[in-house]
Formats: C-alpha cells, sequence, structure tokens
C-alpha cells in the first residue's frame, strides 16, 4: 500500500483519553476526515467532547470532519470497509493485542497506545504480530510519549557522554544503578476538562496494573537511555528480580467523583473490601539489564495538591549521577541535575557538562547550567516545555517518518519491544 496520497486515521473504540490527543493537531499528510468504529456509549460520547473541544478552542483550532459508525463489532466493521490505512487504539488492554493483529492482518497500520499486552502468556502474540508488520511493510508503533520530553532528552544525552557520565554503574538490588519513580494521580482534567475514568479502568484483567500499564514507559526510557540504537536480547540480556504490588485504596464517593457512576459495578465485585474500592494502583520491580540494577515504581495516587504527575530518575556513573526531578523546589516542573560523585572530579565534571551543552544548542538554544551547591543545574528554556498533551503530535509526527519509508524503522525498536513488555509482565 503507498502512502503517497493522504493518511486517513480510523479510530477504534476510544475508551482513553490518549486516542483524542492524538487529534490535539492537526498535521501535513494527514486527511481532514477520519473515521471512529466503537460501540454507542459514554466512551464514545467523551471522545467526540473532545475532538469537538479540539475544533472549538479559540487558538489554533483543528479542523477535522468525522465519519462515526456506531457497531458492537468495531473491529470487524472498521476491518471489512477499511475507509483509513492507519488505527489509532487507545483503551482496553485486556483484548488489545487481538485488536492490534486483526488491524495488521487487514493490511492497516497501527499507532495503539500502552500497553500493548498485560500478560506474559501474550509475549508470542506481541511477537507474531510485530513480525507480521515488519515482513508485510506494515507499521505498527506504540506511543512512547516520554521521550519527546526535553528533560528526559537532556538526561539520556548527560548520560552517554562518558566524560560527564563515565561507565553507567552496575549497582545492586539495595543501591541500584538506575531508580525511576512516576506517580500519576486518577483525578486529574485532559485539555481543560474534567476526566471521567471509565469503570474498566479499575479493573486489573483489563487494564493491567500499574507496572504492566505505566511501568512500560518506565522500561522503556531505562533502554532508551543506556543503550541508544541497541537491540536488548531477550532473555539473555534481561534478569528479573523483585517485586510487590499495594492498593490505592478508594471510597465509593471518590469512586463517584471519578467516574460520575453511583455505585461500584459488577465488574469490579472483586476489589471492593469493606465498601471501599483496592485499586491495583501501585507496584515495584527491581531487575537486571545488561547487569546494572534498575528500580522501577510505578504508582497512582488519588488526587495530585498541584494538578500534575510527577516524575523521578536518577542514573548513576562513575563520575557522576544525573537525576531529572519534579519536586517542590522545582515547582512541580522537570528539572536535570548533574551531581558529582566527589570533590576531586567536580571540575572535570564542570568542564564536560560546559563542553556537552554548547553541542546542545542546536536542538535547544539557551539551555545552560547554575550551580546549586554541589550540583549542576542544568536550565531549560521555558519555550522547550510544551507539555505532555503535545507530545503525542511528535510521536504521530515520528510514527508518518515510519509510515512514509517502513524500513527505515530502526530494528531495535522491535526488538526493544519484545524486552520492554518481558519485564512489564514478567514482574507482574
Amino acid at each position: 500500500m503507498s502512502f503517497a496520497t493522504e493518511v486517513k486515521l480510523m479510530t477504534l473504540d476510544p475508551a482513553h483519553f490518549h486516542a483524542a490527543l492524538v487529534q490535539k493537531e492537526m498535521l501535513p499528510g494527514i486527511a481532514r476526515r477520519s473515521y471512529i468504529y466503537a460501540p454507542l456509549g459514554p466512551d464514545l460520547f467523551e471522545h467526540l467532547q473532545r475532538i469537538e473541544g479540539f475544533n472549538t478552542r479559540a487558538e489554533n483550532p483543528t479542523d477535522w470532519e468525522l465519519d462515526v459508525y456506531c457497531t458492537n463489532d468495531p473491529v470487524r466493521r472498521m476491518c471489512t470497509e477499511r475507509p483509513g490505512n492507519v488505527v489509532v487504539i487507545a483503551g482496553h488492554s485486556g483484548n488489545k493485542m487481538d485488536r492490534i493483529r486483526a488491524c495488521l492482518d487487514a493490511g492497516l497500520n497501527v499507532l495503539a497506545d500502552k500497553p500493548w499486552i498485560i500478560h506474559a502468556a501474550q509475549l508470542p502474540a506481541l511477537e507474531s504480530a510485530l513480525d507480521l508488520a515488519a515482513r508485510t511493510g506494515l507499521v505498527a508503533y506504540d506511543i512512547m510519549t516520554e521521550r519527546f520530553e526535553p528533560s528526559t532528552i537532556i538526561q539520556r544525552s548527560l548520560v552517554n557522554d562518558p566524560a560527564v557520565f563515565g561507565a553507567p554503574l552496575a549497582g545492586s538490588e539495595t543501591e541500584p544503578g538506575v531508580t525511576i519513580e512516576s506517580i500519576h494521580h486518577l483525578l486529574k482534567t485532559v485539555a481543560g476538562v474534567p476526566n471521567l475514568r471509565p469503570a474498566f479502568f479499575f479493573d486489573a484483567a483489563d487494564q493491567g496494573t500499574a507496572l504492566a500499564d505505566v511501568g512500560t514507559h518506565l522500561i522503556d526510557l531505562v533502554q532508551w537511555t543506556l543503550f541508544p540504537g541497541q537491540s536488548i536480547r531477550t532473555p539473555q540480556d534481561l534478569r528479573i528480580g523483585a517485586t510487590r504490588r499495594w492498593p490505592t485504596v478508594m471510597t465509593l464517593a471518590q469512586f463517584q467523583r471519578l467516574t460520575a457512576l453511583s455505585a461500584f459495578p459488577p465488574q469490579l465485585a472483586p476489589y471492593v473490601k469493606q465498601g471501599a474500592l483496592d485499586f491495583d494502583g501501585n507496584g515495584e520491580i527491581h531487575y537486571q539489564i545488561r547487569g546494572i540494577h534498575v528500580q522501577l515504581s510505578a504508582l497512582w495516587h488519588y488526587e495530585s495538591p498541584t494538578g500534575v504527575d510527577l516524575h523521578h530518575a536518577v542514573y548513576r556513573g562513575a563520575n557522576a549521577h544525573v537525576d531529572v526531578r519534579q519536586g517542590e523546589k522545582e515547582k512541580y516542573v522537570p528539572e536535570v541535575y548533574v551531581v558529582p560523585n566527589a570533590p576531586r572530579n567536580r571540575a572535570a565534571v564542570t568542564e564536560a557538562v560546559e563542553a556537552h551543552l554548547r553541542l546542545l544548542q542546536t536542538q535547544y538554544a539557551g539551555v545552560a547550567y547554575e550551580t546549586a551547591g554541589d550540583e549542576l543545574h542544568v536550565t531549560i528554556p521555558d519555550r522547550y516545555r510544551v507539555g505532555h498533551e503535545a507530545h503525542f503530535a511528535q510521536v504521530l509526527e515520528r510514527f508518518l517518518s515510519y509510515l512514509g519509508s517502513p524500513q527505515s524503522m530502526p530494528a531495535w525498536e522491535h526488538a526493544n519491544m519484545i524486552a520492554k513488555y518481558t519485564v512489564s509482565t514478567t514482574g507482574v
């Protein structure tokens, strides 16, 4: 199939707000008219309201035209009629892999939100689907927005400068070489309006646990940061260690505020204890990647006092460790710090950081550093902080580049998808 003509988007059963964020901006090469196949119900209504909001906003409105097909069998009807050539999938995770495979079997390209799978038993299906896409010249790509966050990009760049970072420290299970904590919040606003969560979001059998869901971003970042452009071999390069999980407990009143439902639905009955919901929203995993110890924590709190999710990441090297922090001191904005390991190498690390930031000017003009005690704080101009929602357009741009030339997708993307989901599902 040639994509010399316009790309035509088809959205399949949009049960998560990420499906709409793919269309928050209109990119060149994408047709104005797009297609939605979904059951009639609140998930579809929420999606349409978000697209309408993009079309009617005061600043830089979009101009989407929608053909909506309400059907209880959206996969079969969409794959039969095929008015478009790219399928956007975000929502139910338990059956997502089956839907991705059906789209690929129908000759359709796929841009799908994480997680693609939530159980280790689904790994062969994932590998088979990726093999099919590669064999037939289709593009199957997952939405890894965190790769487009400036603080994360700069952290990765500094980690891969031996003069700044040195060799990565392997560490141990108690003092890992890499530590990442991601804190998400259940109650939030998206595109300026409160985001109601569907009941299935709280069902681990449908949505997946915290590690199987948000954990995919964190695992992806570790591979992408420590071994850029390299394929992680599964299982040779990986060793899964200890894991633990614990719930976020919600009262019925809190659940009602999140879902607009009057009661806990039967689907969630196994998770209701003494009148409260135990949401499987927190997980921690220890594993090794090429001998480097990693500890990841994916957490869901009920509500953020600041209105933002938080990301903290530490990579430890022989010369310095490179951190992203997003606490009160940083005004809850992700900031990059370089911390020399000893006073004796502070001057050399500082000189290396200065040289590195000079090279980064072509990508981030104005990036600089300031001293903060024994640390170096990398200052990032505000114009580069476009926010999480804008990263979806950046992912879409990358997807479109592969769509125009499927053979340009690097081999490590395929291999590292397998590695990423091996860690997340085996850990669970």
